[in-house]
């Protein structure tokens, strides 16, 4: 009789992270390598509902569970699925919550706030030398699965991959992406500078943000075309400068997979500390990073790809928050105002 047997259940994790963009998918290697531990493993996602696309399409995972209204209406879904391990890579009142109701055992990774704290407040430098997917990675140690060297995931449905005929005739034979958009104002170049940043690439560029960054990336792509009624600041600044690329706006056109889409096509990619840089990064791209208030020490510079960072360190007051602010603190802005474009294009 069956009742006589044990029925050996596939084991289930739970994996929590709800946002943003760029966290997400940093996530990705941790997601691969409890699925390619062992396939029997039901590898289960939490996230919030916005951030959905990132994952559906992801192989690694079995079950997508929705933060859709309330935290509660969460939990009451995450209980009846009797999980045997969480992952928390989130590490906020949420997620202690949904563990404290679960009642299963769970690991969570190392935020290292004071040491970010302490950086950012004394400039005391103790943040670790680890990349923070190196970090997600440390809590899966008990459970003996390890890393590989596959680097970052991004999974795009074939409805939101993007034809080149969707594009300008000008950018179908190549095109840099541009990245123009931050959440924050001080991780973001003034419009100033990405202009002086797109004359200096001199190659066909694909402007890439979101709806927020729309009538922005309009000036920028404006300013590179010919017309009789620029204005006279324009008409100096293309005096200094060659005006020679070819500027495309997609900021606020295409969604996030379509962006995605754009970047993996994209020769190379230029890109504030935001979550298209890692979306970049899954596709193997060159990456030329650009950091303001932030550093790359807090450990999420571009993963496994090539890159170049692009930041001014002759000033003592970066970091001044582990995140960003919508206007720079001290009032000069010297960290975007004053950085140097120092790249050979052309050797790319």
């Amino acid at each position: 009789m069956l009742d006589i047997f044990e029925i050996q259940m596939p084991m289930k994790i739970l994996i929590l992270r709800f946002s943003s963009i760029g966290d997400i998918v940093l996530t990705t290697p941790v997601i691969r390598a409890i699925k390619t531990h062992d396939q029997a493993i039901e590898v289960h996602y939490a996230t919030k509902a916005a951030y959905r696309e990132i994952l559906e399409q992801n192989p690694y995972i079995d079950k997508l569970h929705l933060l859709t209204n309330t935290i509660s209406d969460l939990i009451k879904q995450l209980k009846m699925e009797k999980f045997d391990y969480v992952i928390d890579l989130h590490r906020n009142l949420r997620t202690q919550l949904i563990k404290w109701n679960l009642k299963c055992k769970s690991y969570a990774f190392d935020k290292i706030n004071f040491k970010k704290w302490l950086i950012v407040n004394t400039k005391v430098n103790l943040l670790p030398s680890k990349h923070i997917v190196e970090r997600y990675m440390e809590t899966l140690d008990p459970l003996g699965i390890k890393a590989d060297t596959l680097g970052l995931d991004y999974f795009i449905p074939h409805k939101d991959e993007v034809e080149l005929s969707w594009l300008p005739e000008t950018h179908r034979q190549g095109f840099i992406a541009v990245v123009i958009g931050a959440k924050f104002a001080t991780k973001q170049l003034p419009e100033n500078r990405i202009i002086e940043l797109c004359d200096r690439i001199n190659q066909p560029i694909v402007l890439l943000g979101g709806p927020e960054d729309q009538e922005a990336g309009e000036r920028i792509s404006a300013f590179f075309e010919q017309s009789e009624d620029q204005l006279i600041e324009e008409e100096i600044i293309k005096t200094q400068l060659g005006k020679k690329s070819v500027v495309f706006n997609a900021c606020g056109k295409f969604n996030l997979n379509q962006s995605a889409s754009l970047i993996k096509q994209s020769t190379a990619v230029f890109t504030h500390d935001t979550g298209l840089m890692h979306v970049a990064a899954a596709f193997k791209k060159k990456i030329f990073s650009i950091w303001g208030n932030t550093i790359p020490e807090f450990g999420m510079y571009p993963y496994k790809t090539q890159f170049v960072i692009f930041e001014n360190k002759k000033i003592n007051c970066r970091p001044c928050s582990k995140i960003g602010f919508d206007k720079c603190p001290k009032g000069h802005f010297k960290c975007m105002d004053d950085l140097a474009f120092d790249f050979y294009f052309p050797d790319l």
